[in-house]
């Protein structure tokens, strides 16, 4: 596994000069807002630990980061929206998804900025959030909003920990990257954490 860590970073050392690369973090950001299976958070992580060892410039790595965060949430959005019909007739059809779908407009009437921001953070839910508020019919200018200080906050935290990883261990590219992504991974943990001892107290139905 270090060797294969190993092999990837020095080819990184090398394509990270090329201005391309930024569009790559770019790319893989909208994908993984659409596409969860994406691993978006590694991949700025990588890009942090390479800014830490002056391949790659910081401020550049956040902005590729956040702006396709933002772009990649929007387009999940605007999926959601032209599905809203669809879905809707869906569950109106029985009293349960009924309840379900009056449930889905209260939380993200009621919660829906937090809950774009801590979605984030977990691989999944923020597919998820983004598409359930198109679904419901969010105004686009709220959801952008949120998204955007959700994608900027995001992409700060991840770059932040490789490039902190980066400045610490040196040379040491493959550490740097493991410390930071188990940071990363322990932070998601929690959040998943809190947030499934909320939805055990909470008693109202949920969307599915």
């Amino acid at each position: 596994m270090f060797s294969i860590l190993d092999t990837f970073f020095n080819w990184l050392e090398e394509f990270s000069s090329s201005p391309s690369f930024y569009l790559v973090i770019f790319g893989i950001a909208i994908t993984d807002s659409i596409i969860p299976i994406v691993p978006s958070e590694t991949m700025v992580i990588i890009a942090g630990v390479s800014a830490g060892s002056g391949q790659l410039f910081l401020p550049l790595v956040i902005i590729a980061a956040a702006g396709g965060a933002f772009v990649g949430d929007n387009l999940s959005y605007l999926i959601g929206r032209s599905a809203s019909a669809l879905i809707t007739r869906h569950y109106e059809r029985k009293e349960k998804g009924r309840k379900r779908l009056e449930w889905a407009h209260a939380q993200v009437r009621e919660r829906g900025g937090l809950l774009l921001v801590t979605a984030r953070f977990i691989p999944g839910g923020r597919t998820i959030v983004t598409m359930s508020c198109g679904i419901t019919n969010q105004t686009h200018r709220w959801f952008a909003q949120w998204v955007l200080l959700a994608g900027a906050i995001w992409a700060t935290y991840a770059s932040l920990l490789g490039y902190i990883g980066g400045k610490t261990f040196g040379d040491n590219h493959t550490l740097a990257f493991l410390v930071a992504f188990g940071l990363a991974l322990s932070a998601t943990i929690v959040i998943e954490f809190i947030r499934a001892v909320r939805k055990r107290r909470s008693s109202s139905p949920n969307l599915h």
